[in-house]
């Protein structure tokens, strides 16, 4: 028998649940004290996640993604990135698109149905969120095509679920990052649930990294609650694709420690033992750790910085609460640059209702 091919995915894990090293730290890591204010960034996130909840949950936001227990895999891909570059996400990043520049209050905007919090004063060419499952995928890929034809030193970053990973636009995105060696990195977080799809219900692939190897591409696996693995595994994928090498799929494997989303109900799908499970192994305990054993860390440290955190939220927040709100024909002004004359008809009866008595 002839062999027409055989592959083989690296997996990436530096720092261990308990927080020690599994080995010496990699060329993206070179002092433990770089990781200090990501970890404050990742704590940062943390608070801003339960006090969005937490609105939402009062009525002062509409439905709301948490990111709880993506903290890792979020601020370390943001960190990777330049401010050049242009990152696609999908609706529940917010680590890295702080780390981007993004305001806090333009994602309390958009989740409380205000448009305007798509429009990002930075970065300006970051694509907006998006909900369509994986179309943002293709989005960067067509980003990444253009930098390679004006020969812009440039890379687009991309990131979808693991649901999004079966999605034909992902494939699409892989074909043509392939096809065209762009400089694409897309990253696959898999949290273990596609709402509530168990990840071992869509796909019979043994990891989701090598569905990058149909198209061509650079394929890793990496422990997505350790900070060090996502920055190492974006570093070896940027740097490839600044040298004109070609994209990358990264999996990071993570895990969802809250309800896909504050509509959903994640108790009616998953058990208590697996939830427990994975907050044994979640990325900032073992980060915390890590620091503390290198006295880069105190609970006298960390008090005053959930305080500040605390403090930087609020001011988010109450920029959001203080926003006027937009005239009801607003929900038309966004759909179209010409406007169909129905949607226009629409529109006049809204503005007609609106100012009844």
């Amino acid at each position: 028998m002839t062999t027409a091919a055989t592959f083989e995915i690296e997996y990436l894990q530096y720092l261990k649940p308990d927080g020690t090293l599994a080995g010496k730290l990699p060329p993206a890591v070179k002092d433990a004290k770089a990781l200090l204010p990501l970890f404050k960034q990742m704590l940062f996130v943390r608070t801003f996640d339960t006090k969005a909840i937490a609105l939402q949950r009062t009525g002062k936001l509409g439905t709301y993604a948490a990111c709880l227990g993506h903290e890792a895999t979020h601020v370390g891909i943001g960190a990777s990135m330049k401010p050049e570059d242009v990152f696609a996400p999908s609706y529940r990043e917010y680590g890295a698109q702080f780390m981007r520049g993004v305001k806090p209050r333009d994602v309390l905007m958009y989740w409380g149905g205000d448009e305007r919090g798509n429009d990002f004063e930075v970065p300006r060419n970051d694509y907006p969120w998006c909900v369509p499952i994986s179309t943002q995928c293709l989005m960067a890929a067509g980003a990444a095509l253009s930098f390679k034809l004006r020969k812009q030193p440039r890379i687009a970053v991309s990131c979808c679920g693991d649901g999004g990973s079966s999605k034909t636009d992902f494939y699409a995105a892989v074909n043509s990052a392939g096809a065209y060696s762009l400089p694409l990195v897309l990253c696959v977080i898999n949290n273990g649930w596609a709402i509530s799809v168990p990840r071992k219900a869509q796909t019979g692939a043994q990891t989701l990294a090598q569905k990058g190897l149909a198209g061509g591409l650079a394929c890793l696996q990496v422990d997505g609650n350790d900070l060090v693995a996502v920055l190492e595994a974006m570093r070896r994928a940027t740097e490839r694709a600044r040298k004109g090498e070609g994209g990358t799929v990264i999996e990071f494997l993570t895990y969802r420690l809250h309800d896909h989303t504050t509509a959903d109900d994640a108790r009616r799908y998953r058990g208590e033992d697996e939830v427990k499970a994975a907050w044994e192994k979640e990325p900032f305990l073992r980060l915390r750790k890590f620091l503390v054993d290198q006295k880069l860390w105190d609970d006298a440290q960390e008090k005053a910085w959930v305080e500040e955190c605390g403090k930087l939220v609020d001011v988010e927040i109450n920029a959001y609460l203080e926003t006027p709100v937009q005239p009801v024909e607003a929900m038309f002004d966004y759909l179209y640059g010409d406007m169909p004359a129905d949607v226009l008809a629409q529109r006049d009866a809204a503005i007609a209702q609106e100012k009844r008595p």
